[in-house]
């Protein structure tokens, strides 16, 4: 089993940043990938990014590339979200993810959730 827990969240203006973590318990964190969505009020929850076990390879939604940045720390069991030059359309509550299927941006084939972290960007 696995838990994971959100934090780093806030209110931001526009053009700002802000770095979410995801602090996972649970020998096996290292062995899953990790993810992060997004889900605004009244929209369906939308893939972000994800990270390899290993920290390898990374995946990112288009509307956030460029912007975001995911990384891990498998020593801390710790993954990272850096968002620069956040948009009001970033609002959403933001979610990390583990799972040990390759599809990559797909939530249903992720097993293990945090609980969120409100984003809110103000323009």
């Amino acid at each position: 089993q696995v838990q994971l827990v959100e934090s780093g969240g806030g209110l931001v203006q526009a053009g700002g940043s802000l770095r979410l973590s995801c602090s996972a318990s649970g020998r096996s964190f290292g062995s899953y990938a990790a993810g992060w969505f997004r889900q605004a009020p009244g929209k369906e929850r939308d893939f972000v990014a994800r990270i390899s076990w290993s920290g390898a390879d990374t995946y990112y939604a288009d509307s956030v590339k460029g912007r975001f940045t995911i990384s891990r720390d498998n020593a801390k069991n710790t993954v990272y979200l850096q968002m620069n030059s956040l948009k009001p359309e970033d609002t959403a509550v933001y979610y990390c993810a583990a799972g040990s299927s390759r599809v990559v941006s797909t939530p249903t084939r992720y097993n293990y959730w945090g609980q969120g972290t409100q984003v809110t960007v103000s323009s």
